[in-house]
This record gives C-alpha cells, sequence and structure tokens, in this order.
C-alpha cells in the first residue's frame, strides 16, 4: 500500500498538481526522447520558465506544420498548373488553389448570392468555410497571372491556417490539466502535417478543440457557442452533442446541457440565418451537395461499388450509410449507459465522430484532422496513437498513387484498383483498432491511462467526478466485492477518489 501522505506534501500537491510526463509513463515516448537529449529528468522544473508546455508544444505543431508545407513545393512550383498527374505523383494536392478560380474567387463573385460559371451553381461549403474562403480572397492581391493569385491565395490560407493549428494545440494541451505533453501527439502527427493544407477543414477542428477546452473548464455556454460555430464550418461537429447529452443523463447535468444546447444553436443560427434569408438556393448547396453525391474515395462502400456488377444507387447508399451510423449511435449511447463508470467526454466525442467517418460514402483524406486532436485526449498512448497514424499515412499515400495512375493514360503510372482498395482496408482498420481499445477503456476503466493516477474525467467539466443518477445494465447494481487486479483501484464521485496501489 501507499504510503500516507504528508500534511504538507498533500497541501503542496492540492495547489498544483504535478503534471504527468509522457516519458516516465510511457516506453515509445521514453524511447523518442532520445532524439533530445532522453527522457525529462524528475529535478526538471516545468512551468518556471518562458518555455511552458503549451509554448513548447506551439513552437513544434507550427515548425512540423511548415514541414507539410514544404512537401507541397513541388505542386506550389508548378505540379498545380501544369499536368494532371504530377500533383498526384508528388503527393501535394490541395483544394485551395484550384477553388481559387473554380469558385469565382477570382472573378470577385461573392459566395452563395451570386451563381458559378461551371457544374457547380454555387460554393458547396458551409457559411463559415465560405467566410474564410472569402477573407482570404479579399486578402490575395488581385495583380499579376491567374497562377500567381492562386499561389498567393495559397499562401494566404496557409498562414490563417497556421493560426488554427497554434490554437488546437493551445486547446489540447490545456484541456487535459495535469496531461499538457499529450498536446504532442497532436503536434508531431504525421498525417495532421500532410493532410492541413488540402482543405479547410482546420477551421472547424481549431473551434471545436476550444469548445471541447471549454467544457473541461465548466463554461457550458462558451462551449455550445463554440461549438455551433464549428458546425457552421463542417457538419461533424454537431455529433459531439450526442455523447454529450448521454452523458448528461447519465449524470443529471441536464441544466448544463441544456445551456450548451441553446448556445450551440443560437451561434449556428447567427452564422447562417442571414444567408438562409437572402441566398436560401445557394445556402443550401452544401447539403443538397451532400444529399446527391455518389459513392466516393476513401469509403467501403466504394469497394463495394467498384467490385459489384450491379452497384448500389446513391440512394440507398444514403439510407444505409444513416441507418449504420443511428445503429452506431445507439451502440455509443448503450456503452456510456451501461459502463462500470461514466465513460470520460473525449472517449465518446471520439467515437461518434469515428462511426461517422466509418460508415460515411466518402473520406477524404483530410478528414483525419476531425480525429487527431481527439484521439489525442481519448488515448493518449503513443504506441496507439502512431499505429493508426501508420495506418492513415498509408492511406494518404494510396489514394494520390491510384489518382496517379486513373489520370496517367496509357502509361498507368501509380496504383491499381486493388491496391487502393488495400489501401482503404488499412484506413479503416487502423480506425477501427483505435476504436476498440477506446471502448476496452471505457469498459474497463483501471486500463485508461487518463485515470490510472485517480483521474475521473479532466476533460469533462461538470460531469468530472459527477454522481450518477440514471445507469443501465450492470453498472446500475455493482458486486459487492469487486475482483482483484493490478494497478491503482479508484473511486470517483461525491467530488472526491480515493486510490491506493498495490
Amino acid at each position: 500500500m501507499c504510503p500516507m501522505p504528508s500534511a504538507q506534501t498533500t497541501q503542496a500537491s492540492e495547489r498544483e498538481p504535478e503534471p504527468v510526463r509522457p516519458t516516465r509513463v510511457d516506453e515509445v515516448a521514453a524511447r523518442g526522447s532520445e532524439l533530445i537529449g532522453g527522457p525529462l529528468g524528475r529535478r526538471a522544473l516545468l512551468g518556471t520558465s518562458w518555455w511552458t508546455p503549451a509554448r513548447v508544444i506551439v513552437l513544434v505543431a507550427i515548425g512540423v506544420f511548415a514541414l507539410g508545407l514544404a512537401q507541397k513545393a513541388p505542386c506550389y512550383n508548378g505540379a498545380w498548373f501544369f499536368g494532371a498527374s504530377s500533383q498526384y505523383t508528388h503527393a501535394c494536392y490541395s483544394d485551395i488553389p484550384h477553388l481559387y478560380s473554380g469558385r469565382g474567387f477570382s472573378e470577385g463573385l461573392v459566395p452563395y448570392f451570386d451563381r458559378l460559371p461551371g457544374d457547380m451553381e454555387y460554393l458547396e461549403y458551409p457559411v463559415l468555410t465560405g467566410v474564410f474562403m472569402e477573407v482570404a480572397a479579399w486578402i490575395t492581391p488581385g495583380s499579376g497571372s491567374l497562377q500567381d493569385q492562386q499561389q498567393w491565395y495559397w499562401m494566404v490560407n496557409t498562414g490563417m491556417l497556421m493560426v488554427c493549428v497554434a490554437v488546437i494545440a493551445v486547446c489540447v494541451t490545456r484541456t487535459h490539466a495535469r496531461r499538457p505533453w499529450d498536446g504532442l501527439l497532436v503536434a508531431l502527427a504525421p498525417a495532421f502535417a500532410l493532410t492541413a493544407t488540402i482543405n479547410w477543414d482546420l477551421l472547424a477542428v481549431a473551434l471545436t478543440a476550444a469548445a471541447m477546452l471549454m467544457w473541461a473548464r465548466g463554461r457550458s455556454v462558451a462551449f455550445g457557442v463554440l461549438l455551433g460555430l464549428a458546425t457552421a464550418a463542417k457538419l461533424y461537429p454537431l455529433f459531439l452533442l450526442g455523447p454529450l447529452f448521454v452523458l448528461c443523463w447519465r449524470a443529471g447535468k441536464w441544466r448544463d446541457f441544456g445551456k450548451a444546447l441553446a448556445g450551440a444553436g443560437v451561434a449556428w443560427l447567427v452564422v447562417n440565418l442571414p444567408v438562409m434569408l437572402f441566398a436560401f438556393e445557394g445556402w443550401s448547396k452544401f447539403y443538397t451537395f451532400s444529399q446527391e453525391r455518389g459513392v466516393d474515395f476513401g469509403s467501403f462502400w466504394l469497394i463495394l461499388v467498384q467490385n459489384s456488377s450491379d452497384p448500389l444507387s446513391t440512394e440507398t447508399v444514403n439510407t444505409l450509410a444513416t441507418l449504420l451510423m443511428l445503429l452506431c449511435c445507439v451502440g455509443v449511447a448503450a456503452l456510456a449507459l451501461t459502463a462500470p463508470r461514466r465513460p470520460r467526454f473525449a472517449q465518446l466525442a471520439f467515437l461518434i465522430v469515428a462511426a461517422f467517418i466509418l460508415t460515411n460514402k466518402v473520406y477524404s483524406p483530410q478528414y483525419v484532422l476531425w480525429l487527431v486532436p481527439l484521439a489525442a485526449l481519448a488515448r493518449p498512448k503513443w504506441r496507439d496513437f502512431l499505429i493508426w497514424q501508420a495506418c492513415e499515412v498509408a492511406y494518404f499515400l494510396g489514394i494520390w498513387m491510384y489518382l496517379a495512375y486513373t489520370t496517367s493514360g496509357d502509361a498507368h503510372k501509380g496504383l491499381p484498383t486493388d491496391g487502393y482498395h488495400w489501401a482503404i482496408g488499412v484506413h479503416l482498420l487502423g480506425t477501427l483498432y483505435l476504436c476498440a481499445l477506446v471502448v476496452r477503456d471505457i469498459l474497463m476503466p483501471d486500463r485508461d491511462v487518463v485515470r490510472r493516477n485517480g483521474e475521473d474525467d479532466p476533460s469533462g467539466g461538470v460531469l468530472d467526478r459527477a454522481d450518477d443518477v440514471f445507469v443501465l445494465g450492470a453498472a446500475a447494481h455493482p458486486p459487492r466485492h469487486a475482483a482483484q487486479f493490478e494497478g491503482p483501484q479508484v473511486e470517483w464521485g461525491k467530488g472526491k477518489a480515493t486510490g491506493s496501489s498495490l
């Protein structure tokens, strides 16, 4: 048993809990630290100089983001503009320069209000993302050739997206107060750097990360406002309200959930209502396009369609994908209500967004950005995180090599269809692997690395250490004598945790 701490050490720990150091508790992190001098010593002074964890992680994130920009150099210098397949063979494709002219920004057209001359009648992005794109167009110099303007537009957008990267790094670092170094998982994620400037997803990711931080701080209204803004930039943040509803149901925190829901609804309406009222056809294009879009890259539906003599129609796929997603939602809700201890918010948030990605009819490579911050909070284990990232990097290379194959004519340079299907399978298995580990942590809380030190839900805000008021299944009738296991034994609730190590 652990010796009882003295009054002096107890007061010091209550004033300033010692942060968890990954190099001391994670074998992979310890080995990786050898590249920069080895694990952090026990006498190291943290937070006593300018080099706080948040600042270090932000600088690392910006540095890795810059490496991702360098990886796009072959496209910036010509592959975006000359030769259809060269941007794929160099794996440096980005939507940003192409949509500058393809969505009317080069001509000064106003998104949602002005009809586009091409096949796409209106901008097919949510309103807040459209505003982001338009602001970048205002900053872009209008002089020079179209290629010069496209290059400037990409550079302006990367500057704005770099701000989003810094926000994400800070928010993830500060969400779990005692685990600030988990933010390095985001900062060093290779798939994060490779896909950061393919599209504008980082805006929604940054707003979602900020919302998670606000919820962790107990600021329900601020959480709702930021989540509503994130949903106005991308659809996926909306799904976080589902897990939060179930967790608040189990803990009886209806007032806080109501504040969050009201804040999200008001924020979403403030952004969307003006465009809905004065340019409804343009505003609704995102939703109609998502509904009418056929089976596309990255999904298991594509494997089925390309290997079937009688492929499913788009309407059938929409119905089946919706049913699968609803089934996943029911499963996540059942898991939340029957788990032996109420799951952490970040765990369920990761699972529900992963479910949407796995069941959707399209998986663009930048969608991995949605999961990276949530994965760092849900399962901050370097080995598992890097295994998943390796799968995503494999898919990142696979899709571009497949597009190189389909656009190189008779030369067939790249990855054929069967090879691309294997790349999709690797992505699916990698995501399912991480989901399985998160589910195991929920069913066996003693395996959760966040909870091993006696914490409950450091990103849970009002849910942290809250008592349960509604539980289903075996969790509602715990056995009188728990089975013995090696490791810390923790009891949560009633505002206090007790633990002992064998």
